[in-house]
């Protein structure tokens, strides 16, 4: 009988959130009432996009970060969303790594300037190193937990994380507090 681990746990909660609940949402029209006007839905008057994109290129080094976000607004002080996140990183004849993976936030906004914030990630990462020796592949899962804060005008957010379960034998992440900008539409 195979073990149930924590990771294949969180694997699974994030899966269903990322793909079983859309699937759910947008399976609950109803058809019954052909040729009668429904009234429109107002879920997507609550939900906003946003995310991130990184590009940094120099002498033999490229990194390239695409993080799309989607948040559904219960009110003016909470928020929850899911996240996907790509990165790929190249030094030349040195190292690269490619993170994929996702996440699932909270916010919370005591006043409209101030934005609370708590986030499960989940990431695989995939290292090659290259020395005089040869070559080393670095495959593993890794978890982060964020509490965050930040200073919110209009849709955009400027702020630190810091992750809870920070591992500093484990070279996903150089330090265990984040600055982030989050923007929505």
């Amino acid at each position: 009988m195979r073990k149930i681990t924590f990771k294949a746990v969180t694997k699974m909660l994030l899966f269903i959130v990322l793909f079983g609940i859309p699937t759910l949402v947008f399976s609950q029209q109803d058809s019954s009432y052909v040729g009668v006007q429904q009234p429109k839905s107002d879920f997507w008057r609550h939900v906003q996009f946003g995310g991130g994109f990184g590009l940094s290129m120099g002498n033999d080094f490229t990194n390239i970060t695409v993080a799309p976000i989607a948040i559904y607004n219960f009110n003016e002080k909470f928020a929850f969303g899911t996240a996907l996140q790509y990165s790929y990183i190249n030094q030349e004849n040195f190292y690269k790594s490619n993170v994929f993976g996702g996440s699932l936030i909270g916010l919370f906004n005591p006043i409209p300037q101030i934005q609370l914030s708590l986030e499960l990630e989940e990431v695989n990462v995939s290292n090659t190193y290259q020395d005089f020796v040869g070559e080393f592949k670095d495959n593993f899962w890794y978890t982060g937990l964020y509490v965050g804060a930040g200073y919110r005008t209009n849709n955009v957010t400027l702020g630190f994380r810091y992750n809870l379960l920070f591992d500093k034998n484990i070279d996903l992440y150089g330090d265990a507090f984040m600055p982030f900008i989050r923007v929505f539409f």
